[in-house]
């Protein structure tokens, strides 16, 4: 099976391109074009127009949480559209979700449209906590179970409940999972719940232990330096043939990682277009 994906949104552009905090992934696989959060703003439409992706020819839309990086460029895009189109996503997509970093007041961080706009505008929600099967090889991976004992959730992170700030548990990450004949393909938005956790999480529900490639966010950026060196350790373990980060995985963490990996590491940026296999 061939699979394209073109990054349309990550923080770092390919020359030419535009780069927001956020991502967003156009992915062609298995008769199907899907398309993968929509990141923060702009970038995700203007990118798409230099690169000559009609969005409008986009089947499904598959949002990986509800973070306002993941989900800001939903309304334009369905505007785009201009059609009808299911969108997957976990109920938990219009949870009242907040971000701090160190001393500074919470911001709201979740998703910044009503369910009503968006559905005026076509959208037509599937919201499940389970996995979804796009094709018999193509699904999300629904909620992922938090089994590592090294992963957690970044304490910076809160939903707003009844009035309380409390820890966002992220129940709504998931991920896509392709089931390949050269192996599983595995596309992040952020791995708030552990790439370990995710990878492990698509290996049972297809049965396949083989990971050619993980692509896409992995939110080591506020991890530490143990933390670091276990997941690439893990990953090695795993045999993951290909490891391409985005947006959260932050510059130490993509530093290690690129280190520990050497040609099979890339930075998946903004711009890039990517055919598997490689």
């Amino acid at each position: 099976m061939e699979i394209k994906i073109t990054t349309l949104s990550e923080n770092t552009a390919d020359l030419g391109y535009v780069g927001e905090w956020g991502l967003s992934m156009y992915i062609e696989a298995d008769g199907l074009k899907v398309l993968f959060d929509t990141g923060a703003g702009v970038a995700a439409l203007h990118n798409a127009r230099l690169m000559g992706i009609n969005l409008a020819e986009v089947d499904r839309i598959v949002l990986s949480h509800g973070h306002h990086d993941h989900t800001g460029g939903l309304r334009d895009v369905l505007k785009v559209m201009g059609k009808k189109v299911e969108v997957i996503a976990h109920p938990d997509i219009w949870a009242s979700k907040y971000g701090r970093r160190g001393k500074n007041q919470a911001h709201f961080a979740g998703m910044p449209f009503s369910r009503e706009l968006l559905e005026d505008l076509g959208a037509h929600f599937n919201l499940t906590r389970t996995p979804v099967r796009l094709t018999p090889r193509f699904l999300t991976t629904g909620e992922i179970p938090m089994l590592s004992d090294y992963e957690e959730i970044d304490s910076g992170l809160f939903d707003k409940k009844t009035g309380e700030m409390l820890p966002d548990e992220l129940k709504d990450d998931l991920a896509l999972v392709i089931d390949t004949e050269y192996g599983l393909v595995v596309i992040l938005g952020c791995a708030h719940r552990g790439i370990i956790n995710t990878l492990r999480h698509a290996q049972k529900l297809t049965g396949k232990e083989l990971i050619y490639a993980a692509i896409g966010g992995t939110h080591l950026l506020n991890a530490s330096e143990e933390r670091v060196k276990k997941t690439a350790a893990e990953l090695q373990e795993m045999g993951v043939q290909y490891l391409g980060v985005s947006h959260c995985t932050g510059f130490e963490a993509s530093a290690y990682l690129a280190r520990e990996f050497g040609k099979r590491f890339f930075l998946n940026n903004a711009g890039m277009q990517l055919t598997l296999p490689f």
